[in-house]
């Protein structure tokens, strides 16, 4: 087995992500290699989402596409984990019967194990675990990024949303010691990391199922006072739950960002009510309200549903005006699709689909509008960005870098002058310059760098590439392996096949 090839193809929000950079580190510590881009895996792993309708053809898709190459190398190995799995269990093996593991989300440690018995065994092995056995977090990880990494503050949701199967594929929700957390972080700043996004399903609740309801706003401040941390994010939280401490903690700490993604799902009362939302458009906006009060040049995002059961055109108008009053900096909006197993599924009132393509396509356009506006506010603002690998997709044609701004705006910038020397600014460092234009989904920094400080996650890239035998420099295309595929510090480039996001992907909370 020594030196077989994996590859891990990731599909949904951002906790399926995590759970890809864990697999990566099991199959890593059981001794098996990234397989170089391009080349065909000894073994391909799917971490599946379930939340939207089209995900069972997607999985289904990609394991036909393998297909052939099964056939022709029996050796070959295929494993599917992730919600779908753990939803669909044996089925997958009735409709892909040349699958070799099907593994859910609560024995995601057990990858090695049931790959090496299939083998063994020349028999395909089904093991869903119905209650978690290990959590993610004491798992090795292959991290997808030197200068960010998400940790994960709890497992499951205790919400109970109608178009929501996330609760019966992932559990009650169970959160992690604070100590523990905060050793993680502490660890992922030693090896190099600059910020981190702390991770849960509804992240403000927090604590509750250690007898401390106000835990997450003291674990923000005590990120604050991690030495070396630069940025905190975290996502998502329910607005519900959102407490004005964590107000104060967010506005207080420093290093904690001025971004906040919170799911509206929908600016209609009634609707939030057949949805199960437990909280209305008042609450909302009133959250909104006091975070920009706090944090005034916070970017605010949120995710929409559109043509839930029962949504009339006056239901639609309310969500229009909260994307009005809210200007939300980005929205993830996407067509309501029934999931079996839900309640809503069983609901009356299905709307019309071409009415709910034109209620998308209105909501779709009042967004862009909205971001783009809220982008062109950012024009002659000093920004400081953290250089990254593969969020620019058009980087090595106009010959920009991209990273982030501290409040998660996209910016695309161009280094001229003593800095465009090659390789001198690279993935991981950290630069400052002025926003030259706004677009609806990125900002534009044309003109030349008025800072550059060089990262030990700059370093740990640089290292990187230099094992992986690459010198080419950042964001010319030269060795590039696409998409947050910059592997851990010190090693070659890993591909967790993270699909690129965009203003319609993400799962509902």
């Amino acid at each position: 087995m020594s030196g077989r090839s994996y590859q891990v193809r990731t599909f949904g929000c951002q906790m399926n992500v995590h759970d890809s950079e864990r697999l990566a580190g099991l199959l890593e510590s059981a001794g098996y290699v990234p397989a170089p881009e391009g080349s065909d895996a000894d073994v391909v792993v799917f971490n599946t989402c379930a939340v939207r309708e089209n995900a069972d053809n997607r999985l289904y898709g990609n394991l036909g596409h393998l297909y052939p190459a099964k056939k022709s190398n029996p050796a070959m190995q295929i494993a599917v984990g992730g919600c779908l799995a753990q939803k669909d269990r044996s089925v997958i093996l009735d409709r892909a019967p040349w699958v070799d593991v099907v593994f859910g989300t609560h024995n995601i440690h057990r990858l090695p194990v049931l790959l090496e018995r299939a083998r063994h065994n020349s028999a395909a092995q089904v093991e869903i675990a119905e209650a978690l056995e290990v959590f993610p977090s004491s798992l090795p990880a292959r991290r997808a990024s030197h200068h960010s990494a998400w940790v994960s503050i709890s497992v499951g949701c205790d919400n109970t949303c109608t178009f929501c199967i996330v609760p019966s594929l992932r559990g009650g929700e169970r959160d992690r010691r604070p100590g523990d957390v905060l050793a993680e972080v502490e660890a992922l700043v030693a090896e190099g990391a600059l910020e981190i996004t702390l991770l849960g399903q509804n992240v403000n609740s927090y604590g509750r199922s250690l007898g401390d309801p106000g835990a997450f706003a003291k674990l923000l401040r005590a990120c604050g006072r991690v030495d070396g941390l630069e940025r905190v994010r975290f996502t998502s939280p329910h607005p519900r739950d959102f407490t004005d401490d964590v107000i104060e903690a967010m506005a207080q700490t420093p290093n904690v960002c001025p971004q906040l993604h919170m799911p509206l799902q929908s600016g209609s009362d009634a609707v939030l009510r057949r949805m199960r939302r437990s909280y209305r458009r008042e609450r909302f906006l009133g959250i909104v309200e006091r975070v920009r009060a706090a944090m005034p040049d916070a970017a605010i995002s949120t995710d929409i549903i559109v043509g839930f059961p029962g949504e009339t055109e006056a239901d639609f108008a309310d969500t229009l005006d909260v994307v009005r009053t809210a200007r939300f900096a980005g929205a993830f909006t996407f067509k309501y699709s029934p999931r079996p197993g839900t309640p809503a599924a069983e609901m009356d009132g299905a709307v019309d689909p071409a009415v709910v393509s034109e209620r998308y396509g209105r909501l779709a356009s009042l967004q862009d509008e909205m971001s783009w506006a809220e982008n062109r506010a950012q024009v002659g603002r000093r920004v400081e960005i953290v250089v990254a690998e593969g969020e620019g997709r058009k980087d090595s044609a106009t010959g920009r870098l991209s990273g982030r701004a501290r409040d998660g705006r996209l910016v695309h910038l161009l280094v001229t002058g003593p800095h465009a020397q090659d390789g001198l600014v690279r993935p991981g460092d950290v630069v400052e310059t002025v926003v030259t234009r706004g677009a609806p989904h990125h900002l534009t920094a044309d003109g030349p760098l008025l800072a550059h400080r060089r990262t030990r996650a700059g370093d740990a890239w640089a290292a990187g590439r230099a094992i992986a035998g690459d010198t080419g420099p950042a964001g010319t295309g030269a060795g590039d392996t696409g998409a947050g595929d910059t592997g851990r510090p010190g090693g070659p480039a890993v591909s967790l096949g993270m699909p690129q996001l965009r203003p319609s992907a993400p799962a509902a909370r």
